[in-house]
């Protein structure tokens, strides 16, 4: 997979190939690939050539929208390399994203229709959280259903194509396949809000904690502690309220966080959501595949202990 990733990349310019490979090269956890194979293997009819093509489809789609999220985002950094924005420029990066997109749609067109039509979908639903993101909640909304939805449709609908896409081509039940779109649905939400309390939490993940803070991004535990309406927390809502960007300011709101009840709160929905992800694994035929996707909800939670 990781040779066709890196060969459907190629251009027919030295230039291009290099901006196309640039977050490739980076490396990357490479979840939604292993969501494809993971779920190819609950039954043996699944051709590798296609189980490839299925992997490469869901990692482009992916990185397509990395470099489109940067340029949105103003990012400086990106899997700890500068990012293609800032390295090559907002317009380059942004039609490398479209050409990586185009690659990805070139190859799925040799699956068939039926997963043309769901890479069509789930990148349109990315584009609709992104732009949801990008608005904020309408006037009357609820911070965190909005949040929620976002995720859903950002991160939640490219993990749960992932699953599909590896049940499709092992030529799977629809019962199996649409549960496992429930189950990556689940994992994809929990992948996000386990991020959301590690950025809080952990000193150990090798990430600099307090990012989110630092650039006023809304997380799980911001917004239920926005929710509160204990006026011992008004000093603590008032610093996640906004960017902070003086370095006592962030110490102080992490302090704060750390010791305060919506942390549990937090740990507890993403527990939540990944026993629901493993309700769906249950109705899955028994074996190694059933068994790693169980242990995936697990590894996933884990993170953010």
């Amino acid at each position: 997979m990781e040779a066709a990733l890196h060969a459907t990349a190629l251009a027919d310019t030295p230039f291009v190939t290099e901006v196309s490979r640039h977050l490739l090269a980076a490396g990357g956890k490479r979840f939604r690939p292993l969501l494809v194979v993971l779920a190819s293997q609950l039954y043996a009819d699944a051709a590798p050539a296609d189980v490839v093509k299925a992997a490469v489809v869901m990692e482009l789609t992916h990185v397509a929208s990395l470099y489109h999220d940067d340029v949105m985002d103003s990012a400086d950094v990106r899997r700890g390399v500068p990012s293609a924005n800032s390295r090559y420029g907002n317009e380059v990066a942004i039609l490398v994203g479209d050409y990586l997109f185009a690659r990805a749609s070139s190859t799925v067109a040799q699956l068939g229709t039926e997963y043309v039509a769901l890479q069509a979908e789930t990148f349109a639903r990315l584009v609709q959280g992104q732009i949801a993101e990008t608005r904020g909640p309408a006037a009357g909304e609820d911070p965190l259903a909005h949040y929620l939805s976002v995720v859903a449709d950002k991160t939640g609908s490219l993990i749960a194509a992932s699953a599909m896409f590896g049940a499709m081509v092992a030529g799977s039940p629809r019962e199996v396949v649409a549960a496992l779109a429930a189950y990556g649905e689940e994992i994809g939400l929990v992948f996000q809000l386990s991020d959301d309390i590690i950025d809080i939490a952990s000193d150990t993940s090798g990430k600099t904690p307090g990012t989110d803070l630092r650039e006023g991004v809304a997380t799980l535990p911001t917004l239920l502690l926005g929710a509160s309406e204990d006026p011992a927390d008004a000093r603590l809502r008032d610093l996640v309220s906004r960017p902070l960007s003086d370095d006592a300011e962030v110490a102080e709101a992490l302090a704060g966080l750390r010791a305060h009840r919506v942390m549990d709160d937090a740990r507890a929905e993403v527990e939540r959501r990944a026993e629901s992800a493993r309700a769906h694994v249950a109705v899955l035929p028994p074996g190694e595949a059933r068994d790693a996707l169980v242990a995936l909800c697990d590894t996933v939670v884990q993170r953010s202990s």
